[in-house]
Formats: structure tokens, sequence, C-alpha cells
């Protein structure tokens, strides 16, 4: 990535020791336009392998289910996946059936590339200062960790890492992470009766109580929270299960953990030797508190898709991005579309159109900054 910025004339590309790449476009305006950074992160889903990624277009999609080539069981199926309807005629992007194909985000990397080579080389098309920012670990709630935002120096943000074009995503989740550490008692098993007591079956115990017809991921939707086991390892002596929670409220949030303690403790109390810890670990927070303090961030947004030909829907996404967090670090950062679909599977996908999309509507955002600026604010 560094090396194709500098190749493109951004001279100050560079990656820092902790995987981030920076780089500046700069104003070409009279005026003293705001500095926005577009971000988006390089990591992919680790629930699913993205080595050896295979691509395979499919030119001119004719509406039908797409069969990928090298495991003929991957089905992009059009009842499925009804955002293919809308692709008849265009050049439809997977893998081929055996890993992800990675568009969650690098088709963001690409269309932020795409977007600064283009401003680059149309010197007519005012605009201010564009800062990039690349992350690593975004996938694993860790993706803005170690950026310096003092070398940032932006003012206003935008990611590029949502779903169906036209999307601007301007409300997320707030998460929070739970590990759950189980102390049982372990001795040998040959002399165990009345002694033992297996952390491994503990942390079975708690599991089995989850709820099955709500606030889980398989059965919420809309503003909907959920408790989601991702990870159980251990011993007889010491298990560890370990929990993301989610709610569009901190309330939620808050009875969504206590929810959860309060079955571990009832599970405890049949174990009388045993203890455990509960620990909470704040990962982010929704964004729409910190961005209706800033409306005109999202605002100048549904005016860039709008020029771009295309109808706005403003809406919340069911998990959380980079700009979730950089929302709270001083970085107002709603969510723009970037095509991508069918995320953290082997039947992700991307149009090429839509990739366009999201290229013309950055950059008519970096014109409707210049543009929206006063005059009065001329450069000194």
């Amino acid at each position: 990535m560094v090396k194709e910025l500098l190749e493109i004339g951004i001279n100050d590309a560079h990656i820092d020791e902790h995987g981030y790449v920076y780089a500046t476009l700069p104003s070409n305006s009279d005026k003293k336009v705001p500095t926005i950074c577009w971000c988006s992160h390089m990591d992919t889903s680790p629930d699913c392998t993205g080595k050896n990624v295979n691509p395979v277009i499919h030119k001119k999609y004719d509406g039908k289910d797409i069969v990928l080539p090298n495991d003929k069981t991957q089905i992009l199926k059009v009842d499925d996946h009804a955002d293919l309807k809308d692709q008849i005629g265009n050049d439809v992007v997977t893998a081929d059936g055996t890993t992800l194909l990675g568009a969650d985000n690098k088709a963001g990397l690409a269309e932020i590339m795409d977007a600064v080579h283009h401003l680059k080389n149309h010197s007519e098309i005012k605009h201010g200062t564009i800062r990039i920012l690349f992350t690593p670990d975004e996938e694993i709630g860790r993706g803005v960790d170690k950026v310096d935002m003092k070398k940032l120096n932006a003012d206003y943000g935008y990611t590029l890492d949502g779903e169906t074009v036209g999307h601007i995503e301007d409300e997320t989740f707030s998460a929070d992470a739970v590990n759950i550490n189980i102390n049982g008692v372990s001795t040998h098993p040959g002399f165990a009766k009345g002694k033992m007591e297996s952390a491994i079956k503990i942390a079975s115990d708690i599991l089995s109580l989850l709820p099955r017809d709500t606030r889980s991921p398989e059965t919420t939707e809309g503003n909907e929270g959920f408790i989601h086991p991702t990870n159980i390892g251990g011993t007889i002596e010491k298990t560890v299960i370990k929990f993301i929670i989610r709610s569009f409220s901190l309330d939620g949030l808050t009875r969504l953990e206590a929810f959860l303690k309060h079955m571990v403790e009832d599970v405890m109390k049949n174990y009388k030797r045993s203890t455990f810890e509960f620990e909470i670990i704040e990962q982010y927070r929704n964004m729409k508190l910190m961005l209706d303090k800033h409306p005109h961030v999202t605002q100048f947004a549904v005016e860039a898709i709008k020029r771009s030909g295309l109808n706005p829907h403003q809406s919340s996404i069911r998990g959380g991005t980079d700009g979730s967090r950089l929302s709270y670090m001083g970085l107002p950062c709603p969510n723009l579309f970037a095509g991508e679909h069918a995320f953290h599977s082997k039947l992700e996908w991307v149009s090429v159109q839509d990739m366009q999309k999201a290229v013309d509507t950055l950059v008519n955002l970096a014109i409707v900054w210049e543009e929206k600026t006063p005059e009065s604010a001329k450069a000194k």
C-alpha cells in the first residue's frame, strides 16, 4: 500500500512499527477546509481463512445462483443474498470457494486508493487536506489501539467498511468482551469422589443455560442486543469462556452483562469449593452519541452519495468499525458503504460497479467539504 501511494505521488506515505499506514493528500483549495480522514482496515476476519485468495470475476452477472469453482458446495444463492438482484449486468467478484475474498475491508482500501489517485490527477477538483489511514486488527476489536492521533491530525473521519451501495451508518453497537475464568478443583480421577469439581463441566453447565430463543446472534435482529460465546478452553483445574456482549444502548449492555453474571452465580452455587472471576473488557461504544454532536459530518456524506447518483440510506450497523472508537478519540467518524457482502464467509462478494460508486462518493465528499467551507475561511 505504501509503495502504491508513493508511486501515485503521495510523498509522505509510510508504515509505522505497529502496522499502520499514514499518508496525506495535501489541500489544493485557497480555503482553510477542515482536514478529513479516510480509513479502512487491512486485516480480514479470522473466522475463515484468507490465505492464498484466488479471486474470480463473474462478468456481466446474469441473475442466477453462482457456484464457486473450487468448492462447488459453496453456492451464492439469489434467494439468500437479495442484493444480488441489483447486480444484473455488473461484474461480481468472489473468491474460488475455498477462502474469504477479503473485500472486508480490502474493498475499502482499493476505493480509497482509487479516489486519492483520481484527485491527485485532477487538480481542477478543489479539496481540503485528506489524511489516509489504513489499520490492522479491526476484526478483533483492536484496530485503532495504537493510532497516533497527533500524527493523524484530522478533524473528522469516514471509514469505508459498509455493505450496500448508498448506505451510511451513523450508529453501531456498544460492545464489551467478557472473560469468565473458572477455578475448579482437580484431583486424581481414581480418587475423585466428593473431591473433584471440573472447571470444564462447570463451563458446560454455564453454556447450557444460555437462552436458546433470545439474546443470541442467531435469534436477534434490528436493535436487539446479544450475548455470544466465542471461545472456550482449559483444564479440570482452570477453564476460560470468552464472550462478546452487544447492545445499542449502554443500559442494555449493562443488563446483558448482569444477566450473564447472575447465571454464572447460580451455576457456581452447585460447586462450593470452586470460584470464578468475571472480567469485563470495554471494546467500543455507539458512535451515534458522538456524531449527534457533529451532524454536518453525516449530512455532507449524504450529499456526496446523492451527487454520485444514489439514494442515501442512513442506518445502524449490527457490529462496529474503527470509526466506533475513533469517534470517542476525538475524530467523529461515520461508516460509508464499500459494497462488500456476505463478509466473514467463503461466499463473500463485491461488484466492480459498486466499488466505483464508492470511489465516486469519496471524490464528491471531498468536493462537498470544500464547497461547504465558507469563503471567509481563507487559508493564511
